[in-house]
């Protein structure tokens, strides 16, 4: 009997078009974790290509590693500027039913 073979799966290989994008990382926005969503963010810039992204963004390709890593806590003007590069922004949404309302 031969042994299964798998490959690992990465996200970025699947990236490759705005809708795509922009999808990923509203989802990964939507879930509420902070982590969730720089991971999210990292694998985009991957995709497209840290050394572009990180030219764009007008960061060193080292301080955008060391921005996406897990564990980083990146400002929030960084993150605006990651945003800016991949073509991208936040955008804020009133809640169907606000917080503290009955």
């Amino acid at each position: 009997m031969s042994k299964l073979k798998t490959i690992p799966f990465d996200p970025a290989d699947y990236l490759d078009d705005d809708v795509a994008i922009a999808t990923y990382l509203s989802e990964a926005l939507a879930a509420g974790d902070a982590g969730h969503f720089q991971e999210a963010l990292g694998t985009v810039a991957r995709a497209r290509g840290m050394g572009g992204v990180a030219e764009v963004s007008g960061l060193g390709r080292e301080s955008l590693y060391k921005a996406l890593r897990p564990g980083a806590h990146p400002r929030f003007e960084t993150v605006q500027r990651v945003l800016s590069a991949l073509g991208v922004h936040l955008i804020v949404q009133a809640d169907k039913q606000p917080a503290g309302t009955a």
